[in-house]
């Protein structure tokens, strides 16, 4: 009988759980990409929660006496779990920052791509970017500090007390301000090559006028502008890695 009356609080506190782990992946880069088919992301949560019930259960609220009460902790709930995967997913679009700035300063911003992340054409350095951050993050076990994000997620914001919507404003304020702060940062050797090869070609064409610079320009700058960011993919991504690394060990 002990035990017939436990099991509603046990598969609540589970749904609980649930909500904010279920909520959590459907934004995690890699993890929630269109590519993963959803059962797969269905399955994942519901292994997580398995595993992260003994370290959120101390935490987890009693039974709410109403419908009203319910709805409330399952919103909070939610709530976190969308906050903390955004707030991990603005700052992987920092390498689409870079790579649409590249794109542009190369002439390559109507080389469209489909893009494998989203099932929609995006800029080629872009997409290819993307595939980079998530190849990073299986390559080097930075997805691990998603689970452990998880579970300090119960110490940080405990499920019995209220979330603070200002401060997590403010966070996601300043994600998205590094994030594209960031993009700049990743882009500026090609940006360096353009100023220099764009200054150059101009003064060409003032001291020539009858020369066609622009036939002459436009193979050059693509030519060379993807030999620039082929020499500086590899610092590219150590240099986000280790940002979204420091970025991820505030939550875990």
């Amino acid at each position: 009988m002990a035990s017939f009356l436990g099991l509603p609080v046990n598969v609540y506190h589970a749904g609980l759980i649930f909500v904010r782990v279920g909520a959590m992946i459907m934004l995690l880069p890699a993890i929630s990409e269109t590519v993963v088919p959803p059962r797969v992301r269905l399955a994942l949560a519901l292994m997580l929660c398995l595993c992260l019930g003994p370290i959120a259960g101390p935490t987890l609220p009693a039974m709410p006496a109403g419908l009203g009460d319910m709805g409330g902790q399952v919103f909070k709930e939610l709530f976190i779990g969308l906050m903390l995967g955004g707030l991990m997913r603005l700052l992987q679009s920092a390498l689409d920052v870079a790579g649409e700035i590249m794109a542009i300063q190369t002439t390559l911003a109507f080389s469209q791509t489909a893009n494998p992340a989203e099932a929609q054409p995006g800029a080629t350095l872009a997409s290819f970017l993307g595939l980079v951050g998530v190849a990073l993050i299986f390559a080097t076990n930075l997805d691990h500090l998603f689970i452990g994000a998880m579970a300090r997620s119960y110490t940080l914001f405990p499920p019995t007390k209220p979330v603070q919507i200002s401060d997590a404003a403010l966070m996601a304020l300043k994600t998205v301000t590094e994030s594209l702060a960031l993009g700049v940062q990743l882009s500026a050797p090609v940006i360096v090559f353009s100023v220099v090869f764009n200054v150059a070609t101009g003064l060409i064409g003032r001291l020539m006028p009858q020369f066609q610079i622009f036939f002459a320009a436009s193979p050059l700058s693509v030519i060379l502008g993807l030999s620039v960011f082929m020499l500086s993919v590899g610092l590219i991504g150590v240099v986000w890695l280790q940002h979204y690394q420091l970025f991820l060990q505030q939550f875990s």
